[in-house]
């Protein structure tokens, strides 16, 4: 044999060799790819092909007492790009050419720029959402442009139909649907509902597999709430304490307004307000320039406060509004009748302690103790107190809700402060009498006077009426629930009087209104800040409307108003409007005026 057929055959049998190296390598690579790593590369698989697109469920509906609608889940659509797809039947310049028209284009649509939108699109993602709450001309204008890679999807947005309307009482959501505030916060359990799946084998380009599998699951909507409030005793509301606020260049204006038979709350805002349409952006011009400059741990502070329910979360001093509990506690134990009478002589001397009157200078000198609480007489109060004692005075504290939370149905109910009974000076048991040396909050100080309204009967509050199904139908109906007996029905009848006195001849007159029993106490308190006593105060009023068949109590507090502070010229006016209003609205008839001039 020759050498060159030698060598030829040596390189054929190197070649084969190799193919066979090859060929067995090729086999243990297959091998170890379809046996030993085949189950995870089959999960990897089918995850890269599975799309699990959620179904978002609707959110209940909430509604007020009289089935207007507060806030809704409203259809939208959401704008998705595949940046793969743009562009994808072109290459090189033309690609290039369809990515910039698409993001020209969908910045026009959309009133974005179109470097945002191009920076978007062209990410390395499979699917990138660029826009969301976008209403149907919008999804239209997009769908007629015939871009590839561009998708619409229904959505659903959270919307308020009187936008900035019982803002604190009402709350507002994340953009996940989950509830920030309020009763959306309170309620997102039943609210919210249960989300839906679409699961499906899917190609690179989005498109169904022809053999793949699918599975839908339906979500399961929310459950839709009826309130207590009433929409219209609601506008009246926030009507009067805008203009309060406006008048007074106060910090804040607040106002609640509860059924006190029943414990429903008929209105309850704080002004400033905000739209939960838009909750993160102040109503305040001004405000909205400051909150662009904080960081994200200052916006989330400054949100918070802005969200903040201060008839529910904040305390304050009453001030004489108090004088009512000290009241109906001395005329429940006999510590004095309505006829009873007291020497005011200016000041009090309690243990060392001077406690003036605001009459100081002009003593009220000899009065009954209706007389006294129309005077609003600091003195005659600090008396009654000291005669009930610590124990007495602090066991009716409880009796009157005003040792523990309400029980309210909403998130961030804030407890009293009060002072240990142990060891308790004289002089702050005085000062408590007529509404200092203590901070309740707004809703227990207004369930606890509710009483007197309820025949000495304490409710606990609430703002849930029912749990509506999809048709508006109530499946469970939350019933009033009274805690305890306060005081007598006499007592509460006693109590009564004496407010409809001092609104018809004491302090409290600015709330009287021609042809109906108003009751009512006035109260300013000065505000303690950083530990010391400032010139800022809490103005405050509170009200029974008609005293002889109650209908609703009220209370108003302005916080630091500027110029006269005190709550008659303050709170007084805004609570005599809303009254007035809401009067004629529960068509309440007016007593006629006989030729006495009196009311029959």
């Amino acid at each position: 044999m020759t050498k060159p057929l030698v060598k030829s055959r040596q390189r054929l049998i190197i070649v084969f060799t190799l193919m066979f190296l090859g060929m067995v390598l090729l086999c243990f690579k297959v091998g170890w790819v379809q046996i030993v790593k085949g189950d995870e590369y089959s999960k990897k698989a089918s995850l890269q092909q599975t799309k699990d697109i959620p179904i978002h469920a609707k959110r209940g509906t909430i509604y007020d007492r009289n089935n207007t609608k507060l806030a809704i889940s409203a259809p939208c659509y959401s704008v998705w790009v595949r940046p793969a797809k743009i562009g994808d039947n072109n290459e090189g310049q033309k690609k290039k050419l369809e990515i910039e028209e698409t993001a020209s284009k969908l910045a026009e649509i959309l009133g974005s720029t179109k470097d945002d939108i191009k920076k978007k699109i062209t990410q390395e993602k499979p699917l990138i959402k660029i826009a969301k709450y976008q209403d149907k001309k919008v999804a239209e204008k997009i769908r007629k442009t015939g871009f590839t890679g561009v998708e619409i999807a229904e959505d659903v947005k959270r919307y308020y139909p009187i936008k900035a309307f019982a803002s604190h009482l009402l709350g507002s959501v994340a953009d996940d649907s989950n509830g920030l505030s309020g009763i959306e916060k309170e309620y997102n359990n039943y609210l919210s509902g249960t989300e839906g799946r679409w699961i499906k084998d899917t190609a690179a380009d989005g498109k169904s597999l022809p053999y793949g599998s699918e599975q839908y699951y339906a979500p399961e909507d929310g459950v839709s709430l009826e309130l207590t409030i009433d929409e219209v005793m609601q506008h009246y509301v926030e009507k009067a304490i805008e203009k309060a606020y406006k008048k007074t260049s106060a910090k804040k204006v607040e106002c609640l307004m509860m059924d006190p038979k029943t414990g429903d709350i008929l209105a309850m805002a704080t002004y400033p307000d905000f739209d939960p349409n838009d909750a993160k952006t102040p109503a305040d011009k001004t405000e909205q320039s400051k909150i662009l400059k904080m960081t994200s741990e200052q916006k989330a502070k400054y949100w918070s406060e802005m969200w903040r329910n201060p008839m529910v979360s904040d305390t304050y001093e009453p001030g004489s509004t108090f004088k009512l509990i000290t009241l109906g506690a001395a005329l429940e134990e006999g510590v004095c009748t309505p006829k009873s009478h007291y020497i005011c002589a200016g000041t009090v001397n309690v243990e060392g302690s001077i406690i003036k009157c605001w009459r100081s200078k002009q003593p009220h000198g000899i009065q009954t103790v209706k007389e006294a609480t129309g005077n609003s007489c600091n003195p005659v109060f600090v008396q009654l107190a000291l005669k009930l004692g610590k124990k007495k005075y602090y066991n009716y504290l409880e009796n009157f809700g005003l040792t523990e939370t309400t029980g309210i149905d909403y998130p961030g109910e804030t407890n009293s402060i009060l002072l240990s009974e142990n060891n308790l000076p004289n002089s702050d048991l005085a000062r408590m009498g007529f509404g200092q040396s203590l901070n309740v909050t707004p809703i227990q100080l207004l369930t606890a006077i509710s009483s007197y309204a309820n025949d000495g009967k304490l409710m606990e509050p609430h703002i849930v009426k029912a749990f509506l199904d999809e048709n508006g139908k109530p499946v469970k109906d939350i019933r009033p629930q009274v805690i305890r007996r306060v005081v007598s029905k006499e007592t509460a009848a006693e109590v009564l009087d004496i407010m409809k006195y001092a609104c018809e001849e004491g302090g409290a007159k600015i709330m009287h209104i021609d042809g109906y029993d108003i009751g009512g106490k006035t109260g300013t308190a000065q505000k303690t800040i950083n530990g010391k006593i400032s010139k800022q105060t809490y103005s405050s009023v509170v009200a029974v409307a008609p005293t002889e068949d109650p209908k609703f109590t009220l209370l108003c507090i302005v916080d630091s108003p500027k110029g006269v502070q005190y709550g008659s010229a303050t709170a007084g006016p805004a609570a005599k409007d809303i009254m007035q209003n809401v009067l004629r609205y529960l068509n309440v008839k007016q007593k006629q005026v006989t030729d006495t001039g009196a009311y029959n």
